[in-house]
């Protein structure tokens, strides 16, 4: 284990939305290990302050399911990959004829910007953009990392099966949570995968030597990349056959017990 990338919701933060003393305590090991952590996140970067805080840390994070480098210490954007506006505008159109009242908003690095449909669940959101997606700014420039598909009633799972073929050779498409009518489009290329093989890249770490950790089926191809995977006991189904091992759930701490075995160099239950 030379480098560890985990999810954060879901994977280490519980449904209470706070983490545990022991997940936190085990996190906080690996850095005196010599062993880098990377957040590993759907999140935009402005949802990340708030989690570097809560775990203590201040290392890179990625963000928007690959496309952005954030680092935490600093709160800057390291880099970003954007979509075109065309490839935008084409995918829209799309998901509009095979899923009638669908709306949108999206992540870029000016911040959050939506259509006027779609719903707010955030608190204390800074003054954004509200318009048709055609007129959004960050769609007109190129600078989107991340598109959110929200379809009231919808369901997730169905929702990206008849997003993906939309979005074969243009963009990627995947989702977060089974629960929100929700899907997530990036850029063509970029997944967890992509943005904690760069970050793996960086540090000098081989796929190999990677543990990282996930729930849901944006984690997929992350866990597919890295040397050792598991999946959290409430990880979606797919999730669970993907990755290597298993471990117990994110309310039982499930990722800390993995990293505590693996820094005491103890035999693993999986």
């Amino acid at each position: 284990m030379k480098l560890v990338g985990t999810d954060i919701d879901g994977t280490i933060l519980p449904p209470s939305g706070e983490f545990s003393a022991r997940t936190r305590a085990a996190l906080a090991a690996l850095a005196p290990a010599g062993i880098p952590l990377v957040l590993v996140t759907a999140r935009p970067p402005r949802w990340v302050d708030s989690i570097a805080s809560a775990l203590g840390v201040d290392g890179l994070a990625v963000c928007g399911n690959g496309a952005v480098v954030y680092d935490m210490g600093e709160r800057t954007i390291v880099d970003a990959v954007g979509v075109p506006t065309e490839t935008l505008l084409l995918f829209a159109e799309r998901l509009r004829e095979a899923l009638p009242g669908v709306v949108f908003a999206v992540e870029s690095p000016h911040g959050f910007s939506r259509e006027l449909g779609f719903p707010l669940n955030e608190r204390n959101l800074a003054s954004h953009a509200v318009a048709p997606f055609e007129e959004l700014p960050a769609v007109l420039d190129g600078s989107v990392f991340k598109v959110l598909a929200l379809l009231e009633d919808g369901i997730a799972d169905d929702m990206l099966a008849v997003a993906l073929p939309l979005c074969d050779g243009l963009l990627e498409a995947s989702h977060s949570s089974s629960v929100a009518p929700l899907i997530e489009i990036a850029p063509l290329g970029v997944t967890k995968a992509f943005g904690l093989a760069r970050q793996a890249e960086r540090f000098g770490v081989e796929a190999a030597d990677v543990v990282a950790f996930g729930d849901a089926p944006n984690d997929i191809p992350m866990l597919a990349w890295a040397g050792m995977s598991y999946a959290v006991a409430n990880a979606h189904a797919d999730v669970l056959a993907a990755a290597t091992y298993r471990t117990a759930s994110v309310s039982e701490d499930g990722v800390a017990q993995v990293l505590e075995a693996l820094l005491a160099g103890a035999p693993l239950n999986t």
